[in-house]
């Protein structure tokens, strides 16, 4: 079974063109087999358990299952079919079983528990504690003290949950890639630029079609819904959009949304904890459930004035405007970008041009150079999964290698949408040797027409920048042990690096390193920078507001016994109450496609976009005192935050750089919801 698989023979960089869909289950399956032999080895040795022989072996066992599921998991998501998407289903209860079997490991636990009592007498180093206490909470926290039949109900819940996860996500993207509005009359367009029509017919082209096709994904959706002045078909669209998996068909995933959230619950509850958020939020900076609902509400307090005032400005310009009877969901992009253009006369059309992608990679490469003095080169030698993705070889300014750069930018039916970074090998020392890593940004950005490069919106720059953040974290982590490495920090403390590399999109003196038109080559006017940074907090009171909701439902969901819960629609309504600016759309549900709690890792933890934000304004500012491209408070920020992963308490790293605690006042000054002095 497991000859000539290329997964299974020693490689650096993922062999991608050597992967056939048939290598993947043996594979997974021979790489299980592996390292159950591993696990078995530090559970029955015959050693008395020291912290190396069980806790770091521990920790360096299933390194070839670990780099076998981040290949597969990752094409799950960038680059899936029916049949991964099939394989996917088979083997994540396999892998759970097999993580079930570990955590339940009557003598490994005896092992790791044995070293963990006498963790006071063992001079370890910071990081070694941090390991060893994460070890054993990954063991205590996850049923191996609870009796035998509870942690047979354990296993069951995780295996329900791993399948229900997977299907939740696969419907999604299916709800997605099913639905296209066919335009045949140009007319029905007007409003929308010339570059948005190209990109939609070359997909009707694509699907042998005349006219125009729009879709779900996000480079058609957007603009579409800003632009397009036919209010009834921009109805038609907001409706598909807010209606994933939402038809009580056979895509439909308010069962799913209920099945989760409540074993979510029961599994917390067999645990010893209150709410699924308790159990999540003991290993956060948040702490607990309270905490996050009354910082949630402390920010809301302070945002909603805001966001009223705003939406009754917006409704009363498109009454002006155009005589409408109430301002709907389907009319806020639409009418917020004609309120921007006429307050600041700015769009993203007069934006695009300075924002050739490839231009603003080589900005957010120059911003690393400046900060950080890291060098990227194309390098086409490297296997990839797509002929889109781009790949870079990753320096310092002593020309050492770094790390690798995998960067997927354009939406294809086998991705789902949103952006993100992942990771195909870790950081790590093992003897002797830094193993540096292979980190992956993927986001859905607008192809290049055939008249036009890929010409990026404003929100999409910043989106490369975010995601850039992001393999920041991982590009320069130097930790020991590869699970405390790069983002593998607590959940609310992960948004950090992405959310303040935004800043920089914009300050002038980053933006004129290379926002440059990309047919005269001409930087981009002060005028234009100006109005970006006068425009940045424009209807901030309804974005945060609009944050706030989500990570308000998410804590709904998760805060709470759900076990009652049995209208997913009902449940939602409610929880958005607090946050309501818009009529509700009856045909409207976000959580059947909220795919980041329910099928991501945020369940708990959407909260940490807003809590990041705190701390990514309060360093921003002092990039600000001391020059945004300070290479002494950049070398703090890389030596205390990016290379330190999760080695320490995020709260103690961040004292280290900063010399304080975050404080919330620089976000609500930076977003404009302070009181004026």
């Amino acid at each position: 079974m497991t000859t000539n698989n290329p997964l299974l023979e020693e490689f650096t960089y993922a062999p991608f063109s050597k992967i056939e869909n048939k290598h993947f289950k043996p594979a997974i399956l021979a790489a299980i087999d592996a390292a159950r032999k591993e696990i078995d080895g530090i559970a029955n040795s015959k050693e008395e358990a020291n912290f190396e022989n069980t806790i770091a072996a521990l920790e360096f066992s299933g390194k070839q299952l670990d780099r076998v599921t981040s290949i597969f998991f990752n094409l799950n998501s960038a680059e899936t079919n029916k049949e991964i998407q099939k394989i996917a289903q088979e083997v994540s209860p396999l892998l759970t079983e097999f993580k079930n079997d570990t955590i339940l490991n009557k003598a490994l636990f005896k092992k790791v528990k044995q070293v963990y009592e006498i963790k006071d007498q063992l001079e370890l180093s910071v990081e070694q504690e941090t390991l060893l206490d994460k070890k054993y909470k990954a063991f205590s926290r996850n049923g191996a003290n609870l009796p035998e039949g509870k942690q047979k109900e354990l296993r069951e819940i995780d295996k329900q949950l791993s399948s229900l996860s997977l299907k939740f996500g696969e419907n999604v993207l299916e709800e997605t890639n099913k639905f296209e509005l066919h335009i045949t009359n140009e007319d029905e367009l007007k409003g929308l630029p010339e570059s948005f029509k190209e990109e939609a017919k070359s997909v009707a082209e694509s699907k042998e079609k005349e006219g125009w096709i729009f879709t779900l994904q996000y480079p058609s959706y957007i603009p579409f819904m800003k632009y397009v002045e036919n209010r009834e078909l921009r109805k038609k669209m907001a409706l598909a959009f807010g209606s994933k998996a939402f038809h009580g068909d056979e895509l439909d995933n308010q069962d799913y949304v209920l099945k989760i959230a409540k074993l979510r619950h029961r599994r917390a509850n067999l645990l010893g904890f209150e709410t699924h958020a308790h159990f999540v939020l003991e290993q956060r900076m948040a702490e607990t459930p309270e905490k996050v609902d009354s910082f949630l509400n402390e920010i809301l307090e302070k945002a909603k004035p805001a966001a009223d005032r705003e939406f009754a400005e917006l409704e009363n310009f498109a009454k002006k405007l155009d005589r409408i009877d109430q301002l709907q969901k389907w009319d806020a992009a639409f009418y917020g970008e004609k309120l921007k253009q006429e307050l600041f006369n700015l769009n993203d059309e007069k934006l695009k041009p300075y924002f050739e992608l490839e231009s603003v990679i080589n900005g957010v490469f120059l911003v690393a150079n400046k900060l950080y003095g890291l060098n990227f080169t194309e390098v086409t030698d490297v296997d990839k999964y797509h002929p889109d993705v781009k790949t870079y070889q990753v320096t310092d300014e002593e020309n050492n290698i770094i790390a690798l750069l995998y960067a997927d930018f354009h939406p294809r039916e086998g991705k789902r949408g949103g952006a993100w970074m992942t990771g195909y090998k870790p950081q790590y020392i093992k003897n002797g040797k830094n193993e540096r890593p292979h980190i992956s940004i993927v986001c859905n950005f607008t192809k290049p027409s055939k008249t036009e490069p890929s010409l990026l919106t404003f929100n999409e720059v910043t989106t490369l920048f975010h995601e850039f953040g992001h393999a920041l974290h991982g590009i320069l982590a130097n930790t020991t042990y590869p699970s405390i490495s790069g983002a593998n920090v607590y959940w609310d403390f992960v948004e950090l690096p992405s959310q303040v590399l935004e800043n920089w999109c914009y300050e002038k003196e980053a933006l004129q390193l290379f926002a440059k038109h990309y047919k005269t080559g001409e930087t981009i006017p002060m005028k234009l920078v100006e109005k970006i940074k006068e425009s940045a907090n424009f209807h901030e009171g309804m974005a945060t507001v609009r944050q706030l909701s989500f990570g308000m439902l998410d804590l709904s969901w998760h805060g709470i016994d759900p076990t009652d819960i049995t209208d997913v629609k009902a449940h939602e309504d409610k929880a958005f109450e607090p946050t309501k600016l818009y009529p509700d759309v009856a045909e409207n549900c976000m959580s059947t496609s909220f795919s980041h709690i329910f099928q991501g890792g945020y369940s708990a933890g959407y909260y940490s976009y807003k809590w990041a934000e705190v701390l990514d304004a309060d360093t921003f500012e002092y990039f600000q005192e001391q020059g945004i491209f300070s290479r002494e408070v950049a070398n703090k920020f890389r030596e205390n935050i990016l290379s330190q992963g999760g080695t320490e308490h995020p709260m103690t790293l961040y004292k280290r750089f900063r010399g304080k605690e975050p404080q919330p006042e620089a976000l609500l000054k930076r977003a404009g919801l302070l009181p004026k002095e």
